[in-house]
């Protein structure tokens, strides 16, 4: 009997992941729409699981790599005692174990904003993005901001090394997938950018649009998310219809597109 509680405890865990559309189907995403984190923070650290989790940043994205990034910085003083800050340029040192080593015991990881392609082009196919998708597998919690948050979709915006203003860069266009089919904008109060996702969803007409204002997050577990911050977050349903607009304590159902319950 309970060889067989156990294989149907497994089949119903198997089940439950194969559900998720979407999001992970077990873990957090925390995408930030940019700007400051000052009452961000506090919810990344407390789902990291407190002060004493062991937290990657990975600040790759940023042209220029300081000895202590500033998020990290930011972290140590909010009291997280375990800050360790992974970065390479080289797709072939990202795919070595002893490069994630760190990952493999971070309760959470933290990915700075910058320039999104830098991040394609140093992780995608290579054991730091698998290690990634291990931490939410772990049941951990992988944010971002900015171009952190951008590179959490499926499809990458603004991922042209020619230039930010550009939406669609063949070839710079993939991003890490922790969202699945869709796309991700940031910044869109400050710069003017609220129907900027629109030529994007006209080419590919099955993603799911997500544009973030500044100090501004979803918070994603399985297929809903719920906004906190400041600002407001529009949901692109399909190329043609008009946003959905939602402000902190709402939530969304990312896998039926529509405005989910308290």
């Amino acid at each position: 009997m309970r060889v067989r509680l156990l294989a149907f405890a497994l089949l119903i865990g198997v089940s439950a992941a194969a559900e998720t559309r979407v999001g992970p189907s077990q873990g957090t995403l925390f995408i930030v729409g940019g700007g400051s984190m000052a009452k961000l923070w506090p919810e990344f650290l407390e789902l990291a699981g407190g002060r004493d989790a062991p937290i990657v940043v990975i600040p790759t994205a940023n042209e220029t790599i300081e000895a202590n990034d500033h998020s990290a910085v930011a972290l140590l003083a909010l009291g997280a005692t375990q800050v360790t800050q992974l970065h390479t340029r080289d797709p072939k040192i990202a795919d070595t174990e002893a490069f994630v080593a760190p990952l493999r015991t971070a309760r959470a990881i933290w990915i700075t904003g910058g320039r999104q392609w830098r991040l394609a082009d140093a992780y995608l196919d290579t054991r730091t993005l698998r290690e990634i998708f291990a931490v939410l597998a772990r049941g951990g919690v992988v944010g971002g901001s900015s171009a952190g948050a951008s590179i959490q979709a499926s499809y990458m915006v603004r991922g042209s090394p020619d230039g930010n203003t550009l939406m669609m860069a063949p070839g710079h266009e993939r991003g890490f997938a922790l969202l699945r089919d869709s796309a991700i904008d940031q910044h869109v109060n400050t710069r003017g950018r609220a129907e900027d996702l629109r030529p994007v969803l006209q080419a590919h007409p099955t993603l799911l649009g997500i544009a973030l204002d500044e100090a501004t997050a979803i918070v994603v577990t399985g297929d809903r998310c719920r906004v906190v911050g400041v600002g407001a977050v529009r949901f692109f349903a399909t190329p043609e219809a008009a946003p959905v607009v939602l402000s902190a304590g709402a939530r969304y159902d990312l896998a039926t597109r529509q405005v989910a319950e308290e």
